[in-house]
């Protein structure tokens, strides 16, 4: 059973942290060409900045797991030398910077992570100097740019891979719903710049409240809104340890269920497990990273570690076999960010996914929905990059 609208779980390990607003952005600090010269001939040295020594055992097991998922895929790695150097940054961002400044001092040419956003900031803008890249671990779009890629799986990558899909199946006219949180308005803010980007209609917003009154007080006005604009998909920012569970009962209950109304979620309805259980869900569409590529991960992680990886431990994997991909090509700017926005992307552990100039990401996701409360992939995840997007 769930407990509606109790603090957010730990899914994410301290999503507020991810998605923070930052008064000072990384992009003002170098351009996106820029990267330090490296010898492909030689072992490359490379700083995993993980959250180790914050106190909280949550952070530990994220750390051992990026530096776990780090080493498995140096072991992959053809014809390429990695010096893999890990620092702690107790989840804090002073931290953090002072163990950036002390892994270029000691001659790293690309630092993986940090995780969370404010101290990621902190250490793109203490190595600019130094032209220095780094590939956090975040998925906070707001520090984006300049020397600083976020790696995490973003809003805006899933809105626009649901919106294209939605539009092409003929649902068109999309009811925005979503908290007043930070993350709900991000959401919202990614949904509706991919229904303007698709041509398709913005069919009304209707925010709610973080709580469980403030979901209730909504319901009336999400099913009066969608009714007066003609809404034939109702797009929720909402997951299963918020109000997903509420809206996906008392929606249909005052007539606004998925047998008229196609809903869609901007975060994953089949998580946990028990999600799927819900009635309200079934049928519903949301995105995942490709089944086949990320349970093939998760196999060969738990047999090298005898435990499964962390929700997010598989990104420093992508981050390895990024920097080998490049770095096998024999080119001394190989780690520039010319050299990591590469239109052709990388292979990671759900799949293809490809660094922006803007220091977001592109991610190949699937198309899934619920039935009988099990995962049925309706449109698979592409296994290419095609021209200027999927």
């Amino acid at each position: 059973m769930f407990a509606v609208l109790t603090p957010a779980r730990k899914v994410l390990w301290r999503l507020a942290a991810l998605f923070s607003i930052l008064a000072l952005a990384a992009c003002q600090t170098v351009a996106p060409g820029g990267g330090p010269r490296v010898d492909p001939g030689a072992a490359v040295p490379v700083a995993l900045l993980v959250p180790r020594g914050s106190g909280n055992p949550g952070d530990d097991v994220l750390a051992q797991s990026l530096e776990n998922a780090a080493r498995l895929a140096i072991a992959d790695l053809d014809g390429v030398e990695i010096d893999l150097r890990v620092y702690s940054t107790a989840g804090n961002a002073a931290q953090a910077e002072q163990s950036a400044r002390q892994a270029v001092g000691d001659g790293a040419k690309i630092i993986l992570g940090p995780v969370y956003a404010e101290s990621a900031n902190a250490v793109a803008v203490a190595v600019a100097p130094r032209n220095v890249n780094v590939l956090s671990f975040s998925n906070n779009t707001t520090i984006a740019g300049g020397n600083l890629w976020v790696l995490g799986p973003t809003f805006r990558n899933t809105a626009s891979r649901l919106v294209n899909y939605a539009t092409a199946q003929g649902k068109s006219r999309i009811l925005v719903v979503h908290s007043n949180d930070v993350a709900g308005q991000l959401g919202n803010q990614a949904i509706q710049q991919a229904i303007a980007a698709s041509g398709a209609t913005l069919a009304g917003t209707v925010s709610h409240e973080f709580s469980q009154q403030g979901v209730v007080s909504a319901v009336s006005q999400i099913v009066s809104t969608a009714r007066a604009n003609a809404a034939d998909a109702l797009f929720m920012t909402a997951n299963s340890a918020g109000a997903l569970p509420l809206l996906s009962q008392m929606l249909p209950e005052a007539g606004l269920g998925p047998d008229t109304t196609q809903y869609i979620g901007l975060s994953r309805w089949d998580i946990p497990p028990q999600t799927m259980d819900l009635p309200g869900v079934q049928d519903g569409w949301f995105a995942i990273p490709d089944p086949q590529i990320s349970a093939t991960f998760r196999s060969r992680y738990q047999a090298a570690n005898g435990t499964a990886p962390h929700p997010i431990g598989g990104l420093a994997y992508d981050g390895i076999a990024a920097i080998g991909a490049l770095v096998k090509n024999g080119q001394s700017n190989a780690l520039s960010g010319t050299a990591l926005t590469q239109a052709a992307g990388f292979q990671g552990t759900g799949g293809i996914f490809r660094l922006r100039p803007d220091g977001t990401n592109e991610r190949g996701l699937a198309v899934a929905t619920i039935r009988n409360r099990q995962v049925v992939v309706i449109d698979p995840a592409p296994r290419a990059f095609g021209g200027a997007g999927l």
